[in-house]
């Protein structure tokens, strides 16, 4: 009986460090306050490295929140009501050109295009850009990347903004779509979902993508304040690592597979329609195959919103961006 009860002891004892284990487990996941500018597919690789784990595979709780606008977010961001945004690589010039004493840096980049496409109220078989010439043009919000990439493609193609067309800018973000829908403008640009959704109900058609058209930059990357890197080494390691495996994810999956794994994001929109956005992403490169923010995008970046009179003055990359995170993780 004493073997038995010593059994009994080991075993309770036993159970009993395997919970605490258990335990310690869970809360040794450190918890990220993340906040991205917008919801969207664009942002894929993001979604999938939450949705297969990959944040907490490397100790990481990420918690994400939707915080509408590049001035919000950057808000949220210097005021530490959040630990990383995701947002234009553009709005860091901004915030480091008033002065900041904390300079944000990027650290992983998500996206390398623009994300927006060119969609025309009639369907048109044999698009060309001058056919925008004395058009109504719903544009994006000034100051914003897309809108200063919209401005260089329609400059590149011969385009005066100003002058050619008669430009709309004043309408917010979030209700561009639906002034389009009731009406306002010939001509609109567009993020997807709300793009192939248009076209799929017959209220616009896709004629051309401003992602292609503008080359790459980088549109979307993760950035933090300077100290927070500092402080926060193995925290941001760690994000960029899942991020990495994330994005390899996105670069060999089929766009069905990755749509399944990212509709819980995306509650609203079919999954058929989430595939072929996702196709339409992969298959321009807008989707970053590493976090390694280079410089000739940054270069590229700067040089768009110098056209678009929005950079009073240029940003050494150094200062700007660490590529620290992102190289170790693309090793």
């Amino acid at each position: 009986m004493r073997w038995l009860k010593k059994g009994l002891l080991f075993s309770v004892i036993a159970l009993l460090l395997l919970s605490l284990t258990a335990c310690n487990n869970k809360t040794e996941l450190e918890k990220v306050k993340v906040g991205e500018v917008t919801r969207s597919i664009f942002y894929a690789p993001q979604y999938v490295a939450l949705e297969k784990g990959y944040f907490k595979d490397e100790g990481l709780s990420v918690e994400l929140q939707t915080i509408a606008g590049g001035d919000k977010t950057m808000t949220a961001l210097l005021s530490d009501g959040i630990d990383i945004a995701l947002v234009g690589s553009e709005t860091s010039i901004y915030v480091t050109l008033q002065g900041a004493n904390d300079p944000i840096q990027n650290f992983a980049q998500l996206t390398q295009t623009d994300g927006t496409f060119l969609v025309a109220r009639n369907k048109m078989d044999n698009f060309s850009w001058d056919q925008l010439k004395g058009s109504t043009f719903l544009g994006q919000r000034k100051g914003g990347m897309p809108q200063m990439a919209g401005e260089f493609v329609l400059k590149k193609h011969g385009i005066a903004p100003t002058n050619d067309l008669k430009l709309i800018q004043n309408i917010d973000f979030a209700n561009i779509a639906t002034a389009f829908a009731s009406g306002t403008g010939d001509y609109v640009q567009l993020f997807e979902p709300q793009a192939s959704m248009f076209e799929k109900e017959g209220k616009g058609y896709i004629v051309a993508s401003f992602g292609t058209e503008s080359g790459q930059l980088p549109y979307t990357s993760f950035m933090a304040k300077s100290s927070y890197l500092k402080d926060n080494a193995k925290t941001v390691q760690g994000f960029t690592n899942a991020l990495k495996r994330a994005q390899d994810f996105v670069q060999k999956a089929s766009p069905a597979e990755i749509a399944k794994i990212i509709q819980p994001y995306f509650e609203n929109v079919d999954v058929g329609l989430i595939e072929t956005v996702v196709e339409r992403y992969k298959s321009q490169g807008s989707y970053a195959t590493d976090p390694i923010l280079d410089k000739g995008e940054w270069d590229n970046l700067q040089k768009i919103m110098e056209e678009a009179g929005e950079l009073p003055q240029r940003v050494d990359y150094e200062k700007l961006v660490n590529t620290t995170y992102a190289k170790k993780a693309a090793e």
